[in-house]
């Protein structure tokens, strides 16, 4: 049997709703008329008891007679009927006991008796029930037609009520059904600030956070395609050398070091896939300066700098000069870059600057962030690696822009504080 749907359900619920209350509301009302009528012929039996039995200690007995509908009785002491005005209206010895001079009514199958004790015996006044048994029964046929009648039409209304209540949801849940990893865009439906509308917010965000995890999934394998792209043309270049010459050492060994750099990359890249911002280093005495020659010498741009030592990860810190120099050749082409490196007090300061068309101020913070991508082009991997280098290395990487001019700071401690 397949599951009820929500509409199915909130309709059932609103339907049992309305069947108890409507069920409760005719009951009450019923209840509420039986007492009233009962209520009134009590009330007037007391009445005309206390009128009768007044008149009848003053000894006015043939004066006060009751009117409407009301028959007067007289008993004696020990129960015996002494005036029986209908004999249907007769009430058992056990009813007559404990009769005071207050009033007091007592209800038969068929009539109502109101007692009181008088000089002359035990009155009492009694009346037919079956005018007021006509009307409860005339009620009760008037509220069970009532019951019939409102019944559906509430159904009715209830049904109606469930479908406009649903209507937003069912539309929503077709939309969400809808999406997939190829369809991610956010439910076009704008519902009030209550659980309903915030659980399509709350679905939104998600497929919004989902569309940009795709994208960067996406951004990430582009990135890594780039980053993979020079070691594997070096390398490339020099098996080729091999191939013509098998006995080049040199080549072999540039090879060797381009495969070993290669497999640190993909190392880095996966340590960012896990979210890792700083891996194991292999420090040595690194002179900088070569470092920094090399890698603007890879890219064909100017180099200045004075000799100077640091304690690092010569293929790490190679690779994060790379990085610099490949997001500066983007923006401003090879002409347009230039890596300088000088003292600063106690730290190595290494400058990498570009003539490009600067990086939008609502980027900058977020510049080392990864996928943050640049007007330059890139997909926002190789500032983050860059980053989380130099801080594994104890520097940091700092960055200063406007239209015409971008500067990339790094700072690593010199060699004689590392030691």
């Amino acid at each position: 049997m397949p599951p009820l749907s929500f509409h199915l359900r909130l309709f059932l619920s609103f339907s049992l709703l309305w069947l108890l209350f409507l069920v409760g509301a005719l009951y009450l009302a019923g209840r509420g008329v039986e007492r009233a009528l009962r209520g009134h012929l009590e009330a007037t039996l007391l009445e005309d008891a206390a009128r009768a039995a007044e008149a009848y200690r003053k000894g006015q007995a043939g004066t006060l007679l009751p009117t409407g509908g009301v028959y007067l009785h007289l008993y004696a002491e020990d129960g015996e009927a002494l005036v029986l005005t209908r004999g249907e209206h007769r009430l058992p010895k056990e009813a007559l006991r404990g009769v005071g001079e207050r009033p007091q009514v007592v209800w038969q199958a068929d009539f109502a008796a109101a007692l009181v004790r008088t000089p002359l015996g035990l009155l009492v006044l009694t009346q037919d029930t079956a005018p007021i048994d006509l009307s409860l029964l005339a009620l009760r046929r008037a509220l069970l037609e009532a019951f019939f009648l409102l019944f559906p039409l509430g159904m009715l209304l209830v049904y109606l009520t469930a479908r406009l209540a649903t209507r937003p949801l069912e539309r929503a849940a077709r939309e969400i059904a809808a999406r997939s990893p190829e369809r991610l865009d956010p439910v076009p439906i704008t519902l009030p600030k209550d659980a309903f509308g915030g659980m399509v917010e709350a679905v939104n965000r998600l497929l919004l956070a989902l569309k940009e995890a795709k994208e960067k999934e996406r951004t990430f394998l582009a990135e890594a395609s780039h980053e993979l792209r020079t070691p594997l043309t070096v390398l490339l270049g020099h098996l080729d050398r091999l191939k013509r010459n098998p006995l080049d050492l040199e080549a072999l060994q540039t090879a060797q070091a381009t495969a070993e750099r290669m497999r640190r990359l993909v190392e880095d890249l996966l340590a960012l896939a896990r979210g890792e911002a700083e891996r194991t280093l292999n420090p040595h005495i690194v002179d900088l300066r070569a470092l920094a020659a090399e890698a603007a010498r890879e890219y064909g741009v100017a180099f200045s700098g004075e000799a100077v030592e640091v304690l690092g990860d010569p293929d790490r810190l190679l690779q994060m000069l790379r990085n610099l120099i490949a997001n500066g050749v983007r923006a401003a082409g090879k002409e347009g870059v230039r890596v300088a490196l000088r003292r600063e007090g106690e730290v190595a300061l290494l400058e990498v600057a570009d003539t490009g068309p600067g990086i939008p101020q609502d980027l900058l913070p977020h510049l080392f962030q990864r996928f943050a991508r640049g007007p330059g082009g890139g997909a926002g991997l190789g500032l983050a690696i860059a980053q989380a280098i130099a801080r594994a290395h104890g520097g940091e990487i700092a960055v200063e822009s406007r239209p015409g001019r971008t500067i990339f700071r790094v700072r690593l401690p010199l060699l004689e504080e590392e030691a």
